[in-house]
């Protein structure tokens, strides 16, 4: 996933799959439980990266992943696996996306720098 980048208030970047929060801080910003944030990770609707010490660290993309799981829970009641489906196939479709745009960028820069085609005079033909 191409990752954005937030300002961190010291005018530095910060990229959004960067881990930043643990997991009860993430909990609070998500209006769920931990324990809910555990099972989303148990059965794989998100991956948190770990420290060293194994404690759980979510980034911006993991919060804004599982608040749209919870939009699609609350307001459309899909079901986990339904989740799981929709998120991966909106990945598939941003990264498709992506590579359909280096492509056109890729076609575009070869179309400007294409040689006119060589003549050919009337024995030739």
């Amino acid at each position: 996933m191409a990752a954005e980048r937030n300002d961190n208030g010291a005018g530095l970047p910060i990229d959004d799959d960067e881990p930043m929060y643990v997991i009860s801080i993430a909990a609070r910003l998500v209006g769920m439980h931990q324990q809910t944030l555990r099972y989303y990770e148990k059965v794989g609707l998100i991956q948190p990266k770990r420290t060293g010490g194994n404690i759980r660290m979510y980034s911006n993309a993991d919060i804004q992943r599982i608040r749209t799981a919870q939009r699609l829970i609350d307001e459309l009641g899909v079901n986990l696996a339904g989740v799981d489906i929709i998120l991966r196939m909106s990945e598939q479709i941003r990264q498709l996306q992506a590579e359909l745009e280096a492509t056109r960028a890729e076609l575009d820069r070869l179309r400007a720098t294409r040689l006119p085609a060589p003549y050919r005079g009337p024995q030739e033909r």
